[in-house]
């Protein structure tokens, strides 16, 4: 059986990235203090990829405003992050790090990692300041995923951190109705 990740703090890593035509290392280090997305997904040069990347690459200045910072995770190492960067007209939209995890350290401390192919799943997580994972979303590899659902997301894991005692129902979005949990609330909602 599987142990969830959530609310617990990421490992140590330490990965050499492609950001903005330079490359850079980046360690959990870097992420302390801010909310951060870490979104795995298989291989560089590939199919589903490009579509989840330049969509995530269309919500970053959003995500940006939110004080979120995007970093891409794939087993590809730093050079493939440039080489398809400066192939592609999707991929080049992006600014920010793309993480080279060749060894698959990154992938594995996540548990997304597939052994036996030496890819990531397609795997979403959200960080928040403290280091503590707040949203962990595994899928297969042929199922791409949606940057607004994360951006919802996000939001609803900041205004929790933000609001203590309350939640956010299904589908809440920035000034919708919460909810504070209470005896009073079981069985009425």
């Amino acid at each position: 059986m599987t142990q969830s990740l959530i609310n617990t703090t990421i490992k140590p890593f330490k990965s050499t990235a492609f950001h903005n035509g330079e490359f850079v290392d980046v360690t959990e280090k870097d992420i302390a203090g801010k909310w951060a997305v870490f979104f795995f997904y298989p291989a560089d040069f590939t199919f589903v990829c490009p579509t989840e990347l330049g969509d995530m690459a269309d919500h970053y200045a959003q995500l940006q405003e939110m004080g979120v910072e995007v970093y891409s995770v794939s087993t590809d190492k730093h050079f493939t992050h440039k080489a398809w960067h400066s192939s592609s007209d999707t991929i080049n939209k992006i600014t920010f790090p793309m993480l080279g995890d060749p060894t698959g350290e990154i992938s594995r401390n996540f548990g997304v990692l597939v052994e036996d192919d030496g890819v990531a799943l397609r795997g979403t997580f959200v960080v928040n300041p403290e280091g503590e994972i707040k949203v962990s979303e595994v899928h297969d590899l042929g199922i791409g995923r949606s940057a607004a659902e994360l951006v919802r997301k996000i939001q609803a894991a900041q205004y929790v951190a933000e609001h203590d005692g309350e939640v956010c129902p299904a589908a809440w979005k920035p000034g919708s109705e919460t909810l504070t949990p209470s005896l009073d609330l079981v069985g009425k909602i």
